[in-house]
């Protein structure tokens, strides 16, 4: 869905989706629950893999995956930075790029 038409359900515009996106502006909970209904999830959907969560709390069970991949390719810069990445034919220059972020993160792997 995208963030207007969501605005539009809402009564608001997308720019104030926008803002709810970036954290510039917080949601209350009522306005969440409105979000959730509109998106047919439940309000624990947008809390899922949150700090303090049940599933980080040690126990006996097994541990959960690591989800960053999935978060990072969620964000607008991982979608950007995978949308362009693969429009890039050459598999060299490909393989030169994920080197150059490598050395920017200071993995040297």
């Amino acid at each position: 869905m995208s963030q207007e038409k969501l605005g539009e359900s809402l009564g608001i515009t997308f720019q104030q989706i926008q803002k709810y996106e970036k954290g510039t502006n917080r949601i209350g909970a009522s306005r969440l629950q409105h979000i959730a209904t509109i998106l047919k999830v439940p309000v624990a959907f947008f809390f899922e893999d949150a700090p303090g969560s049940p599933e980080e709390a040690e126990g006996f069970g097994e541990a959960q995956p690591t989800s960053y991949v999935v978060d990072f390719l969620s964000s607008s810069e991982g979608l950007s930075l995978n949308k362009a990445f693969v429009r890039i034919e050459d598999p060299k220059v490909r393989r030169r790029i994920v080197d150059l972020v490598r050395a920017l993160a200071g993995d040297d792997a």
